[in-house]
């Protein structure tokens, strides 16, 4: 055989290599989703390392391949917001997330309030501020009204929000005037505020034993903050620890076209090596949900 048909045969045979190659199915990443659909973008809150200082924090976070962080202020004494505050300052917050290649996403402020962390948040170039509502009301009569109140009072922060290019996301919880379906849609209904929004927990909506997916849909545009986050026990909070399939969840963040990040969250976290494996399992469960969806 010459030389020359040797040649011919090696480059066919690569050829057609390639083209089983290129036409072989591949996993399909957030990263890598196909023009038109949602794509999925993933955070996490440094609550869940509280015995960690806020650097240690966000490197973990970060090394976990996270995109994004969600600072917390001294609720159940996380002391990350008030270090970052107190110590490092708007400079030193940008250094550490420029040497994790991490983004800000959002400061919890359920204590201490937006106010106290306002110019901050603004320093870093805007976020989400997130923090819970005002007390339920016991006659359904009284929510519109109470609704309405609770946005009169919220003037403030919002024209506060303005000033710092940032956005406030208020949480439901148990016991709290946005906690059901029919809180948010009078929410939603009645917001005035551009900058106004809702952080939604569906630990809290899976509580009251309504639906998580119901919620999504009344949100709508004003969900701000989404966390992917179960009622159940321990470390089965988080997506693909517990029984909860949150495929549906991000199936209907897909249909209002959610703009943000998926959140995993847990309260009371185990120790941090602990705690980097249950988020590592926790992040590939929703990248496994996020493909079928």
């Amino acid at each position: 055989m010459t030389t020359r048909r040797i040649r011919r045969r090696t480059l066919l045979a690569q050829t057609a290599c390639a083209a089983l190659a290129a036409a072989a199915p591949r996993a399909l990443t957030a990263e890598q989703a196909p023009a038109g659909k949602w794509k999925m973008k993933l955070s996490t809150s440094t609550i869940q390392f509280t015995r960690l200082p806020v650097e240690q924090a966000i490197e973990r976070i970060a090394g976990l391949g996270f995109e994004a962080v969600d600072i917390w202020s001294p609720h159940a004494k996380c002391p990350h917001l008030d270090d970052v505050q107190n110590r490092l300052k708007a400079d030193g917050l940008k250094q550490l997330l420029d040497k994790n290649k991490i983004k800000l996403y959002a400061f919890s402020v359920y204590a201490g309030g937006y106010a106290k962390y306002a110019d901050l948040l603004g320093q870093m170039g805007g976020g989400i501020a997130i923090h819970g509502s005002a007390g339920r009301v016991k006659d359904p009569k009284d929510l519109v009204p109470a609704t309405k109140k609770f946005f009169e009072n919220l003037k403030g922060e919002a024209e506060l929000a303005e000033k710092h290019d940032s956005y406030i996301a208020v949480e439901n919880h148990g016991g709290s005037l946005l906690c059901t379906l029919d809180s948010f849609k009078a929410f939603v209904d009645h917001n005035p505020y551009k900058r106004v929004g809702i952080a939604l927990a569906p630990y809290h909506v899976q509580a009251a034993r309504q639906s998580v997916e119901q919620a999504i849909a009344t949100c709508g545009k004003q969900l701000l903050f989404f966390y992917a986050w179960q009622n159940a026990p321990g470390v089965q909070q988080l997506p693909g620890l517990g029984p909860t399939d949150v495929t549906p969840w991000l199936a209907e963040l897909a249909k209002i076209g959610y703009a943000h990040y998926v959140n995993p969250f847990m309260h009371h976290e185990p120790p941090p090596d602990e705690m980097v494996e249950a988020l590592k399992k926790s992040k590939a469960y929703l990248e496994e949900c996020y493909k079928k969806i």
